[in-house]
């Protein structure tokens, strides 16, 4: 029997309220720092959410060129940064030198708000009555892997994971399968930006935004003050790639997509519902059979995290089906936002450089553990022991996704690949 392909992460690339950058990202997460606070995107004043995760100063025009800002939206542009930032940690080139071998393959959630939003106003408000050339490709959900891969000449396999914030997961599950399937790098992950007037008015809908007039206080996942999520920008891409390729070339690892599951709940997202406790842990024991780990081997859990209460409830109840009460919990959504499908990417992007640094960090929160959410959470530092991660999430409408992650070692202990 042949040996399938195995599939490494070699780059990491982060836009996200915690900063502009893999290492800045992880010193927001390590300090603890929260990074949410007044919507500035546009004037969310009159919303009952007014609070969310923005990127600070961050300006797309370091990372493509004016007609591509212009063709765009906001949401492609935090997937040029990402990407660029991930193809040089990977030390790749940012054309692909064999392009039928580089695929893409993000997940998406809700598209180009902010460009659509522009420009529907101008339609209905306007006495021409148009929308500019580029709005029926800007908004598309497909839209940033297109971009993608005409910028980087990645003409292999491409697609797009949609599942809300289970796609994040997703994704990197597709380019392990990419990969087994004959290509030798894969950009994968997401980004997303849900701030527009119509997206937080869609999100509002739901019931499930926080409304607090607190923002140190506003998003609280598993806390006994939890009322809610705060929306969020941003996300991570990541280079996964074969690993002979990797080897071949003297490449660094982050460490290995080593399993993953997915399941649904066949329900829709209500103002009653929190998802079925029964599919989300068969998600998580999915991926564990998948990358032949055992729970006790897991070092590090890191959660959806949504911040309603039924759904931490329910989330607990999964985590504990699966671990018992010994699951090493570590969030940090709290510091950021939820970033929808960018946001579990960005936990991803978290527990891989947990593994690089050789500390697993302290989880943000809770202060108060709310009834039915009693887990181990992580409240200090400490070293890994057996660098095994398992990543969760659970998309709006019934999605659940789990990840394995097996952590390579530290910088300057073998984290270079070898033949």
């Amino acid at each position: 029997m042949t040996e399938q392909r195995r599939a490494v992460v070699t780059g990491i690339g982060v836009v996200a309220p915690s900063g502009v950058g893999a290492q800045r990202h992880w010193r927001t997460v390590l300090a603890g720092q929260r990074r949410t606070g007044p919507i500035t995107l546009f004037d969310a004043s009159g919303y009952p959410t007014r609070f969310g995760g923005e990127v600070a100063d961050f300006d797309p025009s370091r990372y493509t060129d004016n007609r591509a800002l212009v063709q765009t939206d906001r949401w492609t542009h935090l997937g040029f940064a990402a990407t660029r930032l991930a193809l040089a940690d990977a030390g790749l080139p940012e054309q692909a030198p064999d392009p039928y071998g580089w695929a893409v393959t993000l997940a998406s959630s809700s598209g180009g708000n902010l460009f659509g939003q522009r420009e529907l106003q101008r339609l209905w408000s306007s006495a021409a009555r148009t929308v500019g050339a580029y709005q029926s490709i800007a908004w598309f959900y497909a839209a940033s892997v297109g971009q993608l891969s005409i910028r980087h000449q990645a003409k292999g396999p491409c697609g797009v994971l949609v599942a809300e914030s289970a796609g994040g997961l997703d994704s990197l599950a597709h380019a392990v399968r990419t990969i087994r399937r004959g290509a030798s790098v894969v950009l994968a992950g997401a980004t997303e930006c849900p701030l527009s007037p119509y997206a937080l008015a869609c999100q509002a809908r739901s019931g499930l935004l926080s409304e607090a007039t607190d923002p140190e206080r506003a998003y609280r996942p598993f806390d006994a003050g939890a009322c809610g999520y705060l929306p969020a920008e941003g996300g991570a891409v990541f280079v996964v790639e074969e690993y002979g390729h990797a080897v071949a070339r003297g490449a660094r690892s982050y460490g290995e997509v080593a399993g993953w599951g997915a399941t649904h709940d066949a329900v829709h997202t209500s103002a009653e519902s929190a998802g079925d406790p029964h599919q989300y842990a068969r998600a998580m024991r999915l991926a564990l059979g998948r990358a032949d780990a055992e729970p006790a081997e897991v070092d590090l859990v890191v959660p959806d995290a949504l911040g309603v209460p039924r759904y931490d409830r329910a989330e607990a109840t999964a985590l504990r089906t699966v671990f018992g009460d010994a699951a090493p919990v570590s969030t940090h959504k709290a510091l950021t936002g939820r970033a929808h499908q960018g946001g579990s990417a960005l936990d991803v992007a978290t527990a891989l450089l947990a593994y690089r640094h050789d500390t697993l960090p302290a989880s943000a929160g809770p202060d108060r553990v709310a009834d039915g959410c009693e887990l181990e959470f992580l409240r200090e530092r400490r070293r890994p022991r057996t660098r095994v991660a398992l990543v969760c999430a659970r998309g709006f409408d019934g999605f659940n996704s789990a990840l394995v992650l097996r952590g390579a070692a530290p910088t300057g202990a073998g984290s270079h690949l070898r033949r």
